[in-house]
């Protein structure tokens, strides 16, 4: 029973994450990079993706969306950064 709450409750925090949207920018991806203290090596270790991502987000190529975006939104809430994320949409 403990095991199916913990499950509905992480459900909940995650859907209500997909509301928010960070709108996370170049200088926002490299700002929380520098807040961890991480290398984009470690980060996109850490992220499981490629080194070359995290280059190319930062850089401005491209922006995170999906599922890449939400995961940036958690890290950021759990190691206090302020990343200004939206209202509901």
């Amino acid at each position: 029973m403990a095991d199916s709450l913990w499950r509905n409750t992480v459900a909940c925090k995650v859907r209500g994450m997909a509301k928010r949207r960070a709108g996370w920018d170049a200088g926002k991806v490299r700002a929380l990079r520098r807040h961890l203290e991480m290398t984009q090596d470690e980060m996109a270790q850490e992220l499981g993706t490629r080194q070359q991502t995290i280059s190319e987000w930062e850089t401005g190529m491209y922006q995170p969306r999906g599922l890449s975006e939400r995961l940036l939104s958690m890290v950021a809430e759990r190691a206090g950064f302020e990343y200004a994320a939206g209202g509901d949409e």
